[in-house]
């Protein structure tokens, strides 16, 4: 299954904060994309956020994947986890 996470702002943080664990979250996302967990990942054009496409089994998966990320171990981000399904409407191209 493909999921959208959307990394979320936490409120009251210090920018150093995340500095401290910049290179150890590179690093997890790396592994979790050599692993192929973690498909795709971006950052949003208006907001320092991260976008990332992860395929897991289900949403739990992917909260517990992402729970492993430094930043988000040390309550610095939080995800909006998004589940897809495949775009039924190319039916209707077919349809009698």
């Amino acid at each position: 299954m493909k999921i959208i996470a959307l990394e979320k702002e936490i409120e009251s943080i210090e920018r150093g904060e995340f500095q401290i664990h910049s290179r150890d979250e590179a690093m997890k996302v790396w592994e979790l994309y050599k692993s192929g967990l973690i498909r795709e990942i971006y950052f949003r054009k208006d907001k320092n956020l991260a976008v990332l496409v992860l395929e897991c089994k289900d949403e739990y998966e992917a909260r517990e994947i992402l729970n492993t990320l430094p930043m988000a171990k040390n309550n610095l981000i939080d995800f909006e986890i998004v589940p897809l399904k495949a775009y039924p409407g190319f039916e209707r191209l077919f349809a009698k």
